[in-house]
Order: structure tokens, then sequence, then C-alpha cells
């Protein structure tokens, strides 16, 4: 669902002011400002699942994506722990998969290809936006000053 957020909240919204029946995720902040829950935010590997998907391209499936998660995050990642993934994040409709025909050097198996849905483009936008208005402002300390 899209919201022009420069619209006035009557036209976006018929109902309460405090949660809008047109989105349940999202609570009224001002006249035009919105955020969403922190249920539906992804997490950092969520997020790097998604950002190889997109990095892939064509070639995204799933050992593929395995691998590069493994290469761009520097840490062991378990196979189990990006199938899973991947199945959460289809189940959301932020990736849709697809069976490519098998192989003969695959033995006839076929394998499964990524690609990252409009939603998921959407939440990786939103993901980086909630970041970059959590670091605004914020200056870490220089190393040996208190």
């Amino acid at each position: 669902m899209h919201f022009d957020l420069r619209e006035p909240v009557s036209q976006l919204c018929s109902s309460s002011v405090h949660r809008p029946k047109c989105h349940p995720h999202l609570t009224f902040l001002s006249r035009h400002v919105y955020i969403v829950s922190m249920a539906d935010l992804l997490g950092a590997f969520e997020q790097a699942v998604l950002l190889t998907i997109l990095r892939l391209g064509d070639e995204a499936y799933g050992r593929a994506i395995l691998n590069e998660v493994h290469e761009v995050l520097r840490r062991n990642v378990s196979a189990g722990s990006v199938y899973t993934t991947l199945d959460r994040l289809e189940t959301r409709g932020l990736v849709n998969s697809r069976l490519a025909e098998g192989t003969p050097a695959r033995g006839g198996r076929a394998r499964r290809y990524y690609t990252v849905a409009v939603d998921g483009v959407r939440a990786l936008s939103e993901a980086r936006a909630t970041l970059n208005a959590m670091w605004a402002n914020v200056q870490l300390p220089i190393e040996g000053q208190p």
C-alpha cells in the first residue's frame, strides 16, 4: 500500500487518528509523519540477505547467496540460517522464488532462484531511512577522550 504523505490525513485514512484502519502497522505522529512498527523492520541479517540477492541479480540462488553473505559479513553463516531467512522473507512477500530446470551437472536437481519483490525494496529503503534517522546527530566518542 502506498501513501503520499503530502496528502491530508483525512484522505489517507478515514479512521482513528491514533491507529488508522488503512494500515495496522502505522502509527500517527503528526499530520504528515508515520513510523513503521518495530515488528515490520528488517533485521541486520535479513538486510544482508536481501542486499545479496540484489547484488547477485540473475545468479541469486541458495548456495550463491550463502557464499556471498559469508564473504560480506566476514563470519561463518550456516546454510540453515540463510534458507530459514529466505523462507521467512518469501512468506512476508519480500522475495519471490522460482525453480529452474535441473541440469546434468547437478544430477538433474532443480535450483531455486530468488528475486527481491517490490515490498522487499520498500522494506530495505525503510530500514535504511530508519537507521539514518537513528544515527542523525550522533557523534561517537573520539578515542582517548571521555
